[in-house]
C-alpha cells in the first residue's frame, strides 16, 4: 500500500508508477484526512510506502501528523520505504519523517529522493516544456532504479540528495516555514478569474470556498501545496507579489492522466 500527498502531480506521479510496479494500491492521505481516515490492513507480504513532496526541505507538516495517527493492521515483518519528491535537495526530509514514523511504532528500511520540476512558484520560475519533460524523464528512470531496490527489500539503504547545508536548511529555515510561509492572507485572485472553480475543486486543505464566482480562503493557514496557484488556468490566483509572471506548472496530463482534480 503506497500512501501519497500530491499538489500538482509529481508525487502522485511517483505513487502511480511505484504502485504499478509492485501491483499495490495508492491512498490519497489528503483525502483520508479530510474523511479522518487513519485505520488501513494491509495484505499478507505487501509493502507499506509513502510518497510526498519536500516542503522547504522537510515534510509536509501534514503527512507527518497523518502517520502519527496512522493505524495499520498486517501480519509478519512490515517493510516500510518512503520517496520524497523534490526541486533541488531534500535536506533532512527523510530522517525527519522517519522520526515522525517512530513515534507511531514504525520505522524506515529504506528511503529515496526523486528530482521533479519545482512547483513552488514564490520563489522558482516554472520551467519551459522542454525542461520539464528532460527532468521527467531521467525520474522515470530513478522511479524503476527504486523499485529495483524495494522490490529486493533493501535495509538501511537511503539514497537522498540533501544538498549543500541541507541538515541546517531542515531544522531552522523549515520552521520558519511552517510559521510564516503557510499564511493563506497573501493569496489573492485577479480579473482573470473567470470563476470555473478549480481552485476549490484541487485544494488539498479545503479552505477555498467560491463566493460570488470568486475563491475564499477560510482558514489562517494550509498545506502551501500550490494546486490552486498552479492549476489555475487562467494564472489569475497568486500569492503576493512574487508569484507574477512565474509561470505555472502541473504534471503533464497527457503524460499522466488521473492526477489529484
Amino acid at each position: 500500500m503506497i500512501f501519497y500527498f500530491s499538489g500538482t502531480g509529481n508525487s502522485y506521479h511517483v505513487a502511480k508508477k511505484l504502485a504499478e510496479g509492485f501491483g499495490e494500491s495508492v491512498v490519497d492521505m489528503a483525502k483520508a484526512v479530510r474523511e479522518k481516515q487513519y485505520a488501513y490492513t494491509l495484505p499478507a507480504g505487501e509493502k507499506l510506502g509513502f510518497v510526498f513532496p519536500v516542503h522547504a526541505w522537510a515534510p509536509p507538516k501534514m503527512v507527518e501528523d497523518f502517520v502519527q495517527k496512522l493505524e495499520l493492521y498486517y501480519q509478519g515483518d512490515l517493510y516500510t520505504y518512503a520517496v520524497c519528491t523534490c526541486g533541488q535537495s531534500a535536506g533532512d526530509t527523510i530522517p525527519i519523517f522517519d522520526a515522525a514514523l517512530r513515534a507511531n511504532g514504525l520505522h524506515l528500511q529504506s528511503g529515496y529522493s526523486v528530482i521533479m520540476p519545482d512547483n513552488y512558484a514564490v520563489l522558482f520560475r516554472a520551467p519551459s516544456a522542454k525542461e520539464a519533460e528532460k527532468i521527467l524523464q531521467h525520474a522515470d528512470d530513478i522511479i524503476q532504479l527504486i523499485i529495483r531496490a524495494v522490490k529486493l527489500e533493501r535495509k538501511n539503504f537511503f539514497r537522498v540528495k540533501k544538498g549543500k547545508g541541507g541538515v541546517v536548511l531542515s531544522n531552522v529555515v523549515n520552521p520558519l516555514f511552517r510559521r510564516f510561509a503557510t499564511k493563506t492572507k497573501s493569496f489573492h485572485v485577479t480579473k482573470d478569474c473567470i470563476h470555473c472553480g478549480l481552485c476549490a475543486k484541487t485544494c488539498l486543505s479545503g479552505c477555498i470556498e467560491m463566493h460570488k464566482g470568486k475563491p475564499i480562503w477560510t482558514q489562517p493557514q494550509c498545506y502551501m501545496c500550490m494546486a490552486c496557484l498552479q492549476h489555475c488556468p487562467t494564472e489569475a490566483i497568486q500569492y503576493g507579489k512574487g508569484t507574477k509572471n512565474k509561470g505555472r506548472y502541473v504534471y503533464p496530463k497527457e503524460r499522466d492522466t488521473g492526477g489529484i482534480v
